[in-house]
């Protein structure tokens, strides 16, 4: 029988333990959820497209997905209360009395867009 990969060392021992005590035979992708999510074709097809572009399987590039969404749910929080934060009353005058306030605006030569 062929050794498992060394990333999986100790975790197979203790899938196998764990399969043979309720009976359920265990693989190397025993610990792993197996889901279906009905999508329409141009959806699924667009993901594809995305999941490829990124040279990726669809598997990998819908859980790159939920990590980014997951993150921009914290940045939205952080951002949230850092701006709750700032609005309380005196944190910015003494934030400037601390730090000096702004620097003063720069001159452009160049135009600015609108």
């Amino acid at each position: 029988m062929k050794s498992p990969p060394s990333c999986m060392n100790g975790q197979v021992g203790e899938l196998a333990r764990i399969g043979s005590q309720s009976g359920i035979p265990v693989g190397i992708l025993g610990g792993m959820a197996d889901t279906s999510v009905k999508i329409d074709d141009i959806t699924r097809d667009r993901l594809k497209a995305l999941a490829d572009a990124a040279g990726v399987s669809m598997k990998d590039y819908l859980a790159r997905v939920a990590v980014e969404k997951e993150h921009e749910q914290l940045l939205d929080t952080a951002t949230a209360a850092f701006r709750r934060a700032i609005s309380a009353p005196g944190v910015l005058d003494r934030f400037d009395a601390d730090f000096g306030g702004l620097p003063p605006a720069a001159a452009h030569d160049t135009p600015r867009a609108a």
